[in-house]
């Protein structure tokens, strides 16, 4: 299950790269070293375009704040607190599970990454609800700069979540089929580092509409 960083460039997010499969073995010893060198390198790539990205969106953020008195705070829905905390629980549950998978506990493996899984669907419809609730109050895409930077920052983080998921489904699926074999590790660290990522920005976005939004 690759992935391709040229597309995450260009605007599409896919999955965190992992350059093995889910199914039969990885090859000698040496070529699992390599494999495993290769997807954190692939990872660390993804890492950086993505943060550059959020770079780039919070320095047009503070620019466009300070440029004129148009600005108008959008204020914060209150599930957006619930939704941190499911992510937040979801990045603990993602860290157990693949503690528990070096530790060779595959059943306590399973039952963490299916939490953490299902947690972070539930924290994009709790994204969802979150918009339906600015929109219901009078806040769009286009209703003031505020609102604009609000919906294009949880917008891509969420598309960047997607692409997580679909990681730690797929993962999921395969470890509940019993096809997750000892050589497929690389994939669960990627994934969950990734995952981590994740949490962290959106922690970090949290405090920038908390206190500049």
């Amino acid at each position: 299950m690759g992935t391709s960083i040229t597309s995450d460039i260009a605007g599409g997010v896919a999955p965190p790269p992992t350059t093995q499969g889910f199914g039969g073995g990885d090859g000698e010893p040496g070529g699992r070293g390599a494999h495993r060198r290769a997807s954190i390198t692939g990872l660390m790539v993804l890492l950086a375009a993505s943060v550059m990205m959020f770079a780039a969106f919070s320095s047009a953020f503070f620019v466009r704040r300070g440029l004129s008195n148009d600005w108008v705070d959008t204020p914060l829905p209150g599930i957006l607190w619930v939704n941190t905390g499911v992510l937040v629980a979801s990045s603990l549950m993602i860290e157990l599970a693949r503690r528990a998978l070096h530790s060779g506990k595959r059943a306590a493996f399973n039952r963490y990454w299916s939490a953490a899984t299902i947690m972070g669907l539930l924290f994009l419809g709790g994204q969802y609800l979150a918009w339906q609730q600015l929109n219901a109050a009078g806040y769009y895409l286009a209703t003031n700069p505020s609102s604009s930077f609000f919906f294009v920052l949880t917008c891509t983080h969420a598309v960047h979540l997607l692409g997580g998921i679909s990681a730690l489904g797929y993962i999921d699926v395969q470890a509940l089929l019993l096809r997750l074999g000892p050589g497929k590790r690389t994939a669960v660290d990627v994934s969950a580092y990734f995952w981590h990522f994740l949490a962290a920005i959106w922690i970090y976005l949290m405090a920038l509409f908390l206190f500049w939004g």
